[in-house]
């Protein structure tokens, strides 16, 4: 396009610059060079125009992908907005209960170490029950074995009392 631009410029050059027709300019050469520096000048503004109007279409189609492409931005940013959308209310959920089993495991610790302990307490005790238990068990038995041989020998001693009673009559 630059060459189809510089070819009307140098006739235009060559018509107002008579030196470079290679003449000393008579009357019929110059009505002939203002005829082509008309025709010159009439070919440069055709150009021109040829050119602004290509200007002008390319501009136009710039614009309306410009267009096309704002409007597909807008969507992409719509669908990235829904799909962040989707994605919040799960992630702030996630959030909060992963927040809430933190603190339940901060409290946990505590009454683990608790739970051990009393356990370790509770099996003493259980331990000491037992034995107290064991030791009332034979304590028991032993008091019924000497309520058993004390009633024995009451029993006993009564029949020699019946006896020596009896005799007496």
């Amino acid at each position: 396009m630059q060459g189809e631009v510089d070819q009307p410029m140098q006739m235009v050059l060559r018509v107002k610059h008579p030196s470079s027709l290679g003449g000393g300019g008579g009357g019929g050469e110059e009505e002939a060079g203002e005829a082509s520096s008309r025709s010159a000048l009439s070919v440069f503004k055709a150009k021109e125009e040829q050119i602004e109007r290509k200007k002008m279409e390319v501009r136009e189609k710039v614009f309306a992908q410009l267009g096309r492409v704002e409007e597909e931005s807008k969507r992409l940013a719509f669908i990235r907005q829904e799909l962040e959308g989707m994605a919040d209310p799960t992630r702030k959920e996630v959030e909060v209960i992963r927040k809430r089993i933190d603190v339940v495991n901060r409290q946990l610790k505590p009454l683990g170490k608790t739970c051990v302990k009393k356990e370790k307490e509770y099996k003493e005790i259980l331990e000491a029950y037992n034995e107290k238990n064991k030791e009332k068990a034979l304590l028991v038995n032993r008091l019924i074995e000497l309520v058993s041989e004390s009633e024995r020998m009451r029993m006993k001693k009564l029949e020699e009392l019946n006896k020596t009673v009896d005799s007496l009559y």
